[in-house]
């Protein structure tokens, strides 16, 4: 980076900037008085997100991001070990992905707060030690109580990422680094399912299952360390209060969708799981009632309805729940398809996911020049690849089960990937395009809660579809049954591309 450079990025992220944390008594750059005021090139360090900065808070947020999906591969073996039965397998992705959509804004508000960095900090100590906790368990209720700490540690760590990237990078830079976010998003959830099959078989010292909590450990000390020396503070010029009353209605409008729609199925739909569903428009409509008339009173709530009038968060949102509804299911599906249909092992059935992750990547690493160039036509593009991709797998089942090998998947995987490459990493940068700097932390925050309740919405709504349907049409019809489905919400999203920016900012 370039002297000038460092410093244009330094005046640009210059209301975000912390007073120094070596001289506490000293107002921060923004606030001194102008003719004490340093110039710019004296502390660029505090204010320029590093390539290894960018790294670090990357790293942080795969972690999460992997251990929504780690688990699927492990499911048979926790259930032979534990003893778990259906409905408690069931709570142990459902009660991460619930506490982790849940606190997911409070976590952002938090960080524009306190600091990012600090919050960031805090949360990979947490994430640690909830893993170890997962790791740890003795039995079924012990793992899902774990899972539910660890999805609200994850909570207080991902929205920083999101947050530091906005108020420390501008122009190119920042392009790039929302890019490589959403790669990061979409690759770790493949990746998830391809290092837990491969911890799972490999049997690391006797650990099984629990290998895929424990690598969270040291994974979490090194990011630890790396962040604590190239990770800048930021946070908000104008903190405000928590939102109480948001946070206790955002929380029941989630809990009265999520839970009963991941737990139903698995318990047989008891009386609860139907009273639950039907709070939830009640609990939506107040939620989103406090929200408008706390802005209007001049607070600041949870989730400021003012942003989601944004045109280019209100369409990018509304893309992006289809799309991971459709991928969360997805991945869920394949993951159970594979091991109790085609008897594929754990490492057999994540590594089928491989070429989608490649393409996934590589995708995502040309979504900057391109969406510069086309604009939204990149999405509406990608959507009809994913599509072609949906298609080609469904073929691939339909005629060649129960004898298809891993290579035989990995074309349809290779287009679906590059597909859904063209899709994520692009809605999200176009979601923070036109957010101000202020307002980075709560609009990281309300973005990935809908992507983490998108994905927790498609593994209850596809993935209770894919398992009602196998005990009377079999495994491979359930499959396609969800493929098809999931086809349809392509087609959906599609649509919703038009609704886009035709150009990004």
């Amino acid at each position: 980076m370039t002297t000038t450079d460092a410093t244009t990025a330094t005046l640009d992220a210059a209301p975000a900037t912390l007073p120094d944390a070596a001289h506490p008594g000293v107002p921060a750059a923004s606030e001194a008085p102008a003719a004490s005021r340093p110039t710019p090139q004296r502390h660029p360090a505090t204010t320029v997100l590093t390539p290894l900065g960018l790294l670090t808070v990357l790293l942080g947020a795969a972690l999460p991001m992997i251990d929504f999906f780690i688990v699927n591969v492990a499911l048979p073996t926790i259930d032979h070990d534990l003893h778990a039965g259906p409905a408690m397998l069931e709570m142990v992705v459902a009660g991460y992905g619930v506490a982790y959509a849940m606190l997911l804004v409070l976590g952002g508000r938090l960080g524009d707060m306190i600091g990012r960095r600090r919050l960031f900090l805090w949360g990979l100590v947490a994430f640690g030690l909830t893993s170890l906790a997962c790791g740890l368990a003795p039995d079924a209720g012990t793992l899902v109580a774990a899972r539910v700490a660890q999805g609200a540690a994850a909570a207080l760590l991902l929205p920083q990422v999101l947050a530091t990237i906005q108020a420390t990078t501008t122009g190119k830079r920042r392009a790039k680094a929302v890019s490589l976010y959403g790669g990061t998003a979409g690759v770790a959830s493949a990746v998830g399912q391809v290092l837990g099959g491969l911890l799972v078989s490999v049997d690391l010292a006797g650990t099984g299952w629990r290998a895929v909590f424990l690598v969270n450990v040291p994974i979490s000390a090194a990011a630890w360390l790396l962040a604590a020396r190239t990770v800048p503070e930021t946070r908000s010029p104008h903190p405000s209060r928590v939102d109480g009353p948001g946070t206790a209605l955002l929380a029941a409008t989630l809990i009265t969708l999520l839970l009963p729609l991941t737990e139903g199925r698995a318990a047989g739909w008891p009386l609860w799981s139907w009273i639950l569903l039907a709070v939830f428009p009640f609990a939506a409509a107040a939620f989103l009632l406090v929200e408008r008339r706390a802005e209007r009173a001049g607070r600041t709530p949870l989730v400021p309805p003012s942003l989601l009038r944004i045109p280019s968060v209100n369409s990018g949102l509304t893309m992006i729940i289809p799309f991971t509804l459709g991928f969360g299911g997805f991945m869920f599906v394949v993951a159970v398809a594979l091991q109790n249909g085609l008897h594929y092992g754990p490492f057999a059935a994540g590594l089928s996911l491989a070429p989608l992750c490649v393409t996934f990547f590589f995708a995502s690493l040309a979504g900057p020049r391109l969406v510069m160039r086309f604009g939204r036509r990149v999405v509406v593009a990608g959507s009809l690849i994913q599509g072609v991709g949906l298609i080609g797998l469904a073929l691939t089942v339909y005629s060649g089960w129960p004898a298809i090998s891993v290579a035989g998947l990995a074309s349809s995987m290779a287009v679906l990937g590059l597909g859904q490459g063209m899709v994520l990493p692009v809605l999200m940068r176009i979601v923070l395009s036109e957010l101000p700097v202020t307002q980075a932390g709560v609009g990281g925050g309300v973005m990935v809660t809908t992507q983490q309740s998108g994905l927790a919405l498609g593994v209850a709504t596809l993935g209770t579809l894919f398992l009602a349907l196998i005990p009377s049409v079999g495994i491979r019809d359930a499959m396609l049954a969800a493929l098809l489905t999931q086809l349809a919400v392509v087609a959906g999203t599609t649509a919703l591309a038009l609704r886009l920016p035709r150009t990004l900012r």
